[in-house]
């Protein structure tokens, strides 16, 4: 995160309130997310600046208020700022993270366990659920890991965003998202059926049936591309799980 030479006093219709970032006092509107009032401050959010939609987990946040001990967390694309809140982003945590190859696995708790063998360090705190933006029951998920039920670990841990701050908290310095990604990889090398329909693409590609309409895609120039785009048929909102296309021919 840089920041840049621009003046923070800049004229707004709306009310404005202290924050203090890394300890540097700034006036921001009161009804801007973390990461629009950085940008309002004068920070180029370079890092920690992903989806800004509060999936891809990048923009982790922590702050304390001044009428309280606690330490909150929270995504800076999704929390609203408060008055007297001081922050500071941690978009990229040093955790430790095993080196495998899933190829030469076979799916078991042990294999797990190898790799991670902090997971049994788990003091039973909770601290990692509380410091979680999704609200995943994380404590759970790592109970569940160290008794080998991957695919447990799998299904509670599958809205995990990595962001990372159940770790940053741990007492016992695990890497629970880590931890739950090689479960989910191991859950869907091993254990999940075979996805029929993915198969029979695949094999669609490597006959190439859509080989004469990508050369014609890659011929069209900019302006026929973004018509394209624009014109496209898009899936309603509230489709049936049987939608399908209109234009159907490369299904």
């Amino acid at each position: 995160m840089a920041k840049s030479s621009e003046s923070t006093e800049k004229a707004v219709a709306a009310n404005l309130i202290p924050i203090y970032v890394m300890g540097e006092r700034f006036m921001v509107p009161e009804s801007l997310t973390i990461q629009k009032a950085l940008e309002y401050a004068g920070y180029q959010l370079i890092r920690g600046c992903g989806c800004r939609g509060g999936v891809c987990g990048a923009c982790a946040t922590v702050f304390r208020m001044p009428d309280s001990y606690r330490v909150e967390i929270g995504l800076a694309c999704q929390t609203v700022v408060r008055e007297n809140m001081h922050l500071t982003m941690i978009p990229f945590f040093p955790a430790n993270k095993a080196v495998y190859d899933i190829e030469e696995m076979t799916g078991t708790g042990s294999e797990v366990a190898a790799l991670y063998p902090e997971l049994f360090k788990c003091i039973g705190c909770n601290i990692c659920t509380q410091s979680c933006p999704m609200d995943i029951e994380v404590m759970h998920y790592m109970a569940k890991a160290i008794r080998g039920d991957i695919s447990a670990v799998a299904e509670a841990s599958f809205d995990c965003i990595m962001c990372g701050l159940c770790t940053a908290r741990c007492p016992a310095e695990q890497v629970q998202y880590n931890v739950a990604e090689l479960c989910r990889r191991l859950h869907a090398r091993y254990m999940l059926p075979s996805a029929k329909h993915l198969e029979e693409r695949v094999e669609e590609v490597s006959k190439g049936r859509y080989d004469k309409f990508l050369r014609d895609l890659k011929k069209k120039n900019e302006k026929q591309l973004r018509k394209l785009y624009t014109d496209r048929e898009m899936e309603p909102d509230l489709s049936e799980d049987s939608w399908t296309p209109e234009e159907s021919k490369f299904l």
